[in-house]
């Protein structure tokens, strides 16, 4: 039992040990649900989706160079760019696909891609899924997962 507690001590955890991490950019996948499917017979119960994205750095900003969803197929279903847009020091930004809109299912997902002039603290982009029917709600959440950080190439993927 004691090299258990020792060795959890010994594993560095993001976010926990030796500060944030800076980067001068990303690109972001964040799954999200347009619906979840419920009961014996899967039926789908549609969810409204809320993409959050907050600049956590206080002295910088960042630049969004897309917001891009895409379908359970992988198909590009919308860009909420039309081009950069600036996110100043600890603002936030956050898009919406509505309820009724279920064209991405149940394995959605959205591409984010951002950029700074310098290295900052990484933005906390994540999902919160919501929907309601009779009398019966459900919410929760999901967090980005980087693909690709700035500093690499496109060529070495």
């Amino acid at each position: 039992m004691r090299w258990i507690v020792l060795l959890a001590l010994l594993i560095p955890l993001p976010g926990f040990c030796g500060g944030p991490g800076l980067s001068s950019g990303q690109l972001l996948y964040v799954p999200v649900y347009s619906h979840i499917y419920i009961g014996d017979r899967e039926r789908p119960f549609n969810l409204a989706v809320t993409l959050s994205i907050r600049n956590t750095d206080p002295a910088s900003g960042l630049r969004l160079t897309a917001v891009d969803y895409y379908d359970t197929e992988g198909r590009l279903v919308r860009s909420y760019l039309e081009g950069p847009r600036e996110l100043g020091p600890l603002a936030s930004i956050r898009y919406v696909v509505a309820e009724k809109d279920v064209e991405g299912g149940s394995g959605a997902n959205f591409l984010v891609r951002w950029e700074a002039a310098q290295p900052i603290n990484a933005p906390v982009v994540e999902s919160v899924m919501i929907g309601a029917q009779s009398g019966q709600g459900i919410s929760f959440t999901s967090q980005a997962r980087e693909i690709l950080d700035n500093s690499q190439n496109q060529e070495d993927r």
